[in-house]
């Protein structure tokens, strides 16, 4: 399963630096970054597929349950810094693939993430 090749670590501060939570074998779907005691705290973040550099996407949200401003990162990316989104993630999904506009669109919209991935909830 293409999921399982995904790897996605977090980051408290700028720079890869202070506290992190490491993804090692799979996608993820996290409605609510308190219950990792991670809300608020987003500054920089590693993410890869380790089969398909492409086929990898990761969304971050501003509020709880996927709602709120989004970014969304395509393909392998080291973000050293969110900039005006530092510390302001609060929910994210990250899957195995890389997803569409459309499919985005209808994610936000839905807020329902794909089957056969842990979902994390407060």
């Amino acid at each position: 399963m293409v999921n399982r090749d995904v790897r996605l670590t977090l980051f408290q501060d700028n720079d890869f630096g202070g506290r992190r939570i490491i993804f090692r074998r799979g996608a993820v779907a996290i409605r609510d970054a308190r219950a990792l005691n991670f809300n608020g705290q987003l500054s920089s973040f590693r993410l890869r597929n380790v089969n398909n550099s492409n086929a990898v996407t990761l969304l971050l949200f501003s509020r709880t349950d996927f709602r709120g401003d989004v970014r969304v990162f395509r393909g392998n990316t080291n973000v050293r810094s969110l900039g005006d989104f530092n510390d302001r993630m609060s929910s994210l999904l990250v899957v195995g693939r890389r997803m569409s506009d459309d499919e985005i669109r209808r994610f936000i919209n839905r807020r329902n993430p794909p089957n056969n991935i842990l979902e994390i909830l407060q």
